[in-house]
C-alpha cells in the first residue's frame, strides 16, 4: 500500500523518479509479498535487514555462486544467483536482475543503492511490469531503510529489449543502448562486432548509401562438398548475399565509395565474390575521381574456394594501384578480427590506415605461430595497440569519434584530389563523377554538388585531436617537471648514449661573453622553450597524426600528420624533444631513429602523391647515436629522406625552432624556404662534438660555436636561411604566443608564394636554392 510519508522536496522534484513511497511495513500486501534486494555491501545488508525486521517473510538477494554465504546474510535471505563470479557490474544490469526476478517470482524489486542506474532504469520497470513486479528504490539519505521509492513503469514507444551478450566481459545489454554508444558495451567499454548495417549507420550520412554489385553469382571451383547449402546457411545467419556491402555515401556531404565487409557471413572470408566486389568498387571509384574507404573484418582467405580465393588478393592489390596512381585517397579501418590475406593485401595498402582499438590484427594465426616456434605469446601480441607501437597503423580511433576522423581525412584529401595536378584551385571548380545507369562513371563537374565544401571542415571539435589521446606508443605522459632540468636531462642522454649533452656549461664562462651564437645555444636548449607540438598545437588546426614506418615501428622524436593551416591541407613533419622529463625520455630527446626518418620519408610520398605541400619544424641535436641506429641504417634513412625531398614537386617549407644538428636536422631542411627563430641554431655538429674534435677539448664549446657561425643571423647572412623569424620581446620560451605568430606567419606566406609555381619550377627552385651553396 502507497504510504502518505511527503516525498522531500529534492526528491519530488527529481525527473526520473516517481513520488509515490511505499512503506516497508505494507510490502507484504502487494502480491505475494516477496522481494527481491537487488545490490551488495552495506546497503543490500541494511535493506534485508529491514525487510526482516518488517516481517516480510520471503526475502531474495541477487548474489553470486563465489560468495553464496555473505548475501544470504546468516540464513536472513535467500540467493538468486546471477553469476558464478562477483562483479559489481552485474548489479546495475537489468538483464540479470530480470533473470533473478524471474526466477524467484519476486513481487518487488527492491533497489538498495538509490544512486544506482536501476532506480532510473524505465527499462527495468517495464519489464519488471511484465513478470508481475513493482520496482522500488531507496530514498536518498535514508538510514533505516523504511521508505521505498517507487519507479513508474512508463510505456516505452520502442519495441521489445533485445539481449546481446558482451564476448568480452559476458554481460548482457539492451541492443539498443549498445548502438546508441556506436557498439561500445555500456558495462566494459569494448566493442561488439557491428554488422554492415549497423557500421553504414554508424558513420556515413543518413539514407546516403546506394548499394551496388548485389547480384555477383557464386562461383564453386572446387567442386566443394555443400558448398550452395554453406553459403544458403550464410546467407540466412547474416541476412546478407556475401561478405561485403559495397557501394556510393556520403559522409559529411562528401560523396565517396565504400565497400563494408561482413563478419557474421562466414566470418567476412574473401572469395571470389568479396574479391570481384571490392574490385568493381575499386575499379568504380577510380573512373568517379572518389575518395575509397574499405572497413576490413576477415578471417582470410575462404578456403572452399582454394587459389581461387587466393587470387582475389592479387586482384584486389592491382585495383587500388589504378586507384592511387590516379592520385586518388584510399582509407582503410580495421575492424576485429582483420586476419590472413586481407591483412596482407588491401587492409594495409590504405594512404591512411587506422583501426578500432584491440582489434585482431595478423597475417598468420597466433595457434599456428605458438606451435611453429613453440613459445607463448604475450596477450597483447596481433592487436591494434601492437601494431600501433611497431609501426604498422597510422592511428588508433575510439569507434564514437571515427566518424568525424574519416570526415576530416576525406576533407584534407578531396580537396586535391577533385582536380587535376595543374587546376587544383577552388576557384576553377573540381570535378566530380556520379553513377549513370550503366553503372558506369559519368564525370560531372563538382560544382553540381552545391551541398559539398572543399573548404577546411568546420564539424570537427571533437576529432581534431581525437588520434592525440592515443599517444606516442599510447601512452599519456601527464607529468611536469618544475625548475631547471638540465642535470636530469644530462644524465638521463649519458645513460641512453645520446652523442651530445644539452646544458653543458663552458669551462670559463668569460668565453661566452659577448657570443652571441653560444647565446643562442643555451636558449635553443632551454628546458622550458616550446617545442613543435606547441607551434603544432596553434599552428595546424584538426591536425590528425599518422604514426609508424609502415616497417618497424614508430618513433616518437618525429610527429608527422594532416591538418589545416588556413583552408589549406598540409602534411606536417616535426621533430620533437619532449615538453617534460618523462616525455623527453620517451621521445628519445629529439633524435630520431632511422624508423622516425622513414616516417617522416612515407608522409612526403603521400604529400606528393596528393598535390599537398609540406611544413617541417626541425629542433633536434641529431639523428640518433647508437649500434641499434647503425643496425636499421640511420645513414641510409637520412640519405632517402635527402634524395626524396629533392624530387618533390610539392612546395617544402622548412622552420629550425631550436636546435638543427647536422644531417639529422637537414632530413627536415630541404625545402623551397627555410627560416630559423632568432635564437635557434644550426650547425655541422654540436659545439661540444667540434671543439672536442678539432682542438681535443670540450670546454671550449662556446668558442666552437662562435666559430661555426651558429646563429640564425649568421646563417641568414651566409644565405642558408632566407629569414630570422623574430620570438618576441624576448626568447621564445618568454612570449611563447608572439614566437608562434610568426613562424605561423612565415609558412602562410611562403606556401602562397610558393602556390603560384608549377611542380617543375618547385623542383627547379628547390635544386637552385641549393645549388648556389
Amino acid at each position: 500500500m502507497a504510504s502518505n510519508i511527503p516525498v522531500p522536496a529534492s526528491e519530488a522534484q527529481c525527473k526520473d523518479m516517481a513520488r509515490v513511497v511505499y512503506s516497508l511495513s505494507n510490502l507484504a500486501g502487494v502480491g505475494g509479498g516477496r522481494v527481491l534486494v537487488v545490490g551488495y555491501g552495506n546497503a543490500m545488508k541494511g535493506a534485508v535487514k529491514a525487510c526482516a525486521h518488517a516481517q516480510i517473510g520471503d526475502i531474495w538477494v541477487t548474489g553470486t555462486e563465489d560468495k553464496l554465504r555473505g548475501f544470504s546474510c546468516s540464513g536472513s535471505a535467500q540467493v538468486a544467483v546471477i553469476a558464478a563470479q562477483f562483479d559489481k557490474r552485474l548489479f546495475a544490469n537489468e538483464y540479470a536482475v530480470l533473470k533473478a526476478c524471474e526466477s524467484c517470482k519476486a513481487d518487488a524489486l527492491l533497489v538498495a543503492d538509490p544512486e544506482s542506474p536501476l532506480a532510473q532504469s524505465a527499462l527495468l520497470a517495464l519489464e519488471a511490469a511484465k513478470l508481475g513486479a513493482i520496482v522500488l528504490a531507496a530514498l536518498p539519505h535514508s538510514k533505516d531503510y523504511g521508505h521505498w521509492l517507487l519507479c513508474e513503469p512508463v510505456q516505452d514507444t520502442a519495441s521489445d529489449p533485445v539481449w546481446r551478450q558482451c564476448p568480452k566481459c559476458r554481460i548482457t545489454s539492451n541492443v539498443r543502448d549498445i548502438r546508441s554508444d556506436g557498439g561500445v558495451c555500456p558495462e566494459c567499454g569494448s566493442l561488439y562486432r557491428l554488422g554492415s548495417d549497423e557500421r553504414i549507420r554508424l558513420v556515413f550520412d543518413e539514407d546516403s548509401f546506394t548499394e551496388w554489385d548485389t547480384d555477383v553469382e557464386e562461383r564453386d571451383p572446387l567442386d566443394f562438398p555443400g558448398f550452395d547449402q554453406m553459403i544458403k546457411r550464410a546467407r540466412m545467419k547474416s541476412g546478407c548475399t556475401e561478405g561485403v556491402r559495397c557501394g556510393l555515401a556520403e559522409l559529411d556531404g562528401i560523396p565517396v565509395t565504400v565497400a563494408v565487409m561482413e563478419a557474421a557471413f562466414m566470418m567476412g572470408s574473401m572469395g571470389y565474390v568479396v574479391g570481384e566486389k571490392i574490385a568493381r568498387t575499386v575499379e568504380r571509384a577510380t573512373k568517379m575521381g572518389l575518395p575509397l574507404i574499405i572497413f576490413t573484418c576477415s578471417g582470410g582467405a575462404r578456403m572452399q574456394e582454394g587459389l581461387v580465393s587466393l587470387m582475389q588478393m592479387a586482384k584486389v592489390s592491382a585495383a587500388i594501384e589504378q586507384h592511387g596512381a590516379a592520385g586518388l585517397p584510399y582509407f582503410s579501418v580495421i575492424c576485429d578480427p582483420t586476419t590472413g590475406g586481407v591483412t596482407a593485401s588491401f587492409a594495409m595498402q590504405g594512404d591512411v590506415i587506422i583501426s578500432e582499438p584491440h582489434a585482431l590484427i595478423g597475417f598468420a594465426g597466433r595457434r599456428v605461430i605458438q606451435d611453429t616456434i613453440k613459445q607463448t605469446l604475450p596477450e597483447s601480441f596481433q592487436t591494434a595497440e601492437f601494431c600501433l607501437e611497431h609501426g604498422l597503423i597510422d592511428a588508433i580511433v575510439e569507434r564514437t569519434d571515427l566518424r568525424g576522423v574519416l570526415a576530416n581525412l576525406v576533407k584534407i584529401h578531396v580537396v586535391d584530389a577533385c582536380a587535376p595536378e595543374s587546376e587544383r584551385t577552388e576557384e576553377d571548380g573540381a570535378v566530380d563523377r556520379v553513377q549513370g545507369d550503366s553503372g558506369e562513371g559519368t564525370a560531372v563537374p563538382f560544382d553540381m554538388f552545391p551541398h559539398i565544401s572543399v573548404k577546411k571542415p568546420s564539424l570537427l571539435s571533437r576529432a581534431a585531436k581525437a588520434v592525440a589521446k592515443v599517444g606516442w606508443k599510447g601512452r599519456i605522459v601527464i607529468d611536469s617537471i618544475d625548475g631547471d632540468e638540465s642535470r636530469s636531462v644530462a644524465r638521463a642522454l649519458r645513460k641512453r648514449g645520446v652523442a651530445d649533452i644539452p646544458g653543458v656549461k663552458p669551462a670559463f664562462p668569460k668565453d661566452a661573453q659577448g657570443n652571441a651564437a653560444w647565446e643562442s645555444v643555451m636558449l635553443a636548449r632551454n628546458v622550458h622553450r616550446p617545442t613543435s607540438m606547441y607551434y603544432i598545437d596553434r599552428m595546424v588546426d584538426d591536425f590528425v597524426e599518422l604514426h609508424g614506418d609502415r616497417m618497424f615501428a614508430d618513433n616518437g622524436a618525429i610527429v608527422a600528420g594532416l591538418g589545416w593551416i588556413g583552408s589549406t591541407p598540409v602534411t606536417v613533419i616535426a621533430q620533437e624533444k619532449g615538453a617534460d622529463l618523462n616525455q623527453r625520455i620517451a621521445r628519445n630527446f629529439g633524435c630520431p631513429q632511422p624508423e622516425g626518418y622513414r616516417k617522416a620519408l612515407r608522409l612526403m610520398r603521400q604529400a606528393e602523391k596528393f598535390g599537398r605541400p609540406v611544413v617541417c619544424l626541425v629542433d633536434t641535436q641529431g639523428a640518433f647515436c647508437g649500434m641499434e641506429a647503425e643496425e636499421r641504417g640511420q645513414g641510409n634513412a637520412i640519405a632517402d629522406n635527402l634524395v626524396a625531398q629533392a624530387g618533390l614537386s610539392v612546395p617544402i617549407v622548412s622552420v629550425v625552432l631550436g636546435e638543427g644538428g647536422s644531417g639529422g636536422a637537414l632530413a627536415l631542411a630541404m625545402g623551397n624556404r627555410v627560416a630559423m627563430q632568432k635564437h635557434a641554431v644550426y650547425s655541422v655538429l654540436s659545439p661540444e662534438g667540434f671543439a672536442s674534435i678539432l682542438w681535443k677539448d670540450r670546454s671550449r664549446a662556446a668558442e666552437a660555436a662562435a666559430v661555426m657561425k651558429m646563429s640564425a643571423d649568421e646563417a641568414c647572412a651566409m644565405g642558408i636561411v632566407e629569414e630570422v623569424l623574430p620570438e618576441g620581446v624576448g626568447p621564445a620560451h618568454e612570449n611563447p604566443d608572439q614566437a608562434v605568430a610568426a613562424v605561423r606567419d612565415f609558412v602562410e606566406r611562403s606556401l602562397e608564394e610558393l602556390s603560384a609555381l608549377s611542380p617543375e619550377e618547385i623542383r627547379a627552385q628547390r635544386y637552385e636554392r641549393f645549388r648556389k651553396l
